[in-house]
C-alpha cells in the first residue's frame, strides 16, 4: 500500500517536470535535433565552384539561407548517397563549410527554379532536405 503511494507520488513529480521545463531548456533540445539550423557570420565558408564568396555576397547568401522555408527532408538509402552529393545539375554547388560545436558540417546547395536541394554532410551521416527561398534561388554567383 505504502509503496504504491510513492509511486504515485514519484510519477506525479516526473510529470510535473518533464511538461514544465524552462524556455532555455526547450530551446536547447530543438536545436539539437533540428534539421535546418541557422548559421552565423563569424565561422563559414562560403565557396562556388572553388572560388571563396566573400563581402556582401556572403552576407546576403548566409541571411537568406536563414530565413528560407523548410519544405521537406529526403530519405537517403545506403548506398544512394553519391546520388545527393553529386546529381545531375549544370551549376556548380554552393558549399558551405561550418563548425558546430566540435563538428564540422558541410552544406551543399543545388539550386532549382523551384527549389533549393541543400545536403548536409557529416563525419558519419548525409542528410538531404529541400528549401524554398526565391531570393537564394535567383541570386547569381
Amino acid at each position: 500500500m505504502i509503496w504504491t503511494i510513492i509511486s504515485i507520488i514519484l510519477l506525479s513529480l516526473v510529470k510535473i517536470l518533464v511538461t514544465c521545463l524552462p524556455t532555455g531548456t526547450v530551446n536547447w533540445l530543438i536545436r539539437k535535433f533540428e534539421t535546418h539550423s541557422k548559421l552565423n557570420e563569424e565561422n563559414i565558408c562560403l565557396t562556388i565552384d572553388g572560388k571563396p564568396l566573400e563581402g556582401d555576397n556572403k552576407t546576403k547568401v548566409i541571411n537568406d539561407f536563414n530565413e528560407a522555408i523548410f519544405l521537406k527532408k529526403h530519405y537517403i538509402f545506403p548506398g544512394t548517397e553519391e546520388l545527393f552529393l553529386n546529381p545531375d545539375t549544370s551549376e556548380p554547388p554552393l558549399v558551405i563549410d561550418t563548425k558546430r560545436g566540435k563538428k564540422e558540417i558541410k552544406l551543399f546547395l543545388y539550386r532549382y527554379h523551384d527549389h533549393i536541394d541543400v545536403v548536409k554532410q557529416d563525419k558519419k551521416k548525409i542528410i538531404a532536405y529541400s528549401l524554398l527561398s526565391d531570393n537564394l534561388q535567383k541570386f547569381s554567383f
